[in-house]
């Protein structure tokens, strides 16, 4: 448990120290599974966290993508709608 909280710690000073609020997306929250998932696959905590953070702020950044096309493709669809 200890190594988990020790990972915790690290990713959330990379994520703090090496990103703005906005690029930190996904990383704590993947980081703490990687963790945890870490942990308990050969105590090898520290790489999980690590993986989780990149997965998390991948998936993070992926998720705002669609969002924004979404947002759009609704915009032109009710400008459509309006002429």
């Amino acid at each position: 448990m200890k190594h988990v909280f020790t990972a915790l710690a690290v990713a959330a000073s990379l994520a703090i120290a090496g990103t703005s609020a906005a690029e930190a997306k996904g990383c704590l929250k993947g980081a703490v599974v990687g963790g945890v998932a870490g942990h308990y696959m050969h105590r090898h905590t520290i790489l999980g966290a690590m993986a989780g953070c990149a997965i998390g702020h991948h998936m993070a950044h992926e998720k705002e993508k669609q969002e924004k096309a979404e947002a759009a493709a609704r915009a032109k669809q009710q400008a459509a709608q309006h002429h």
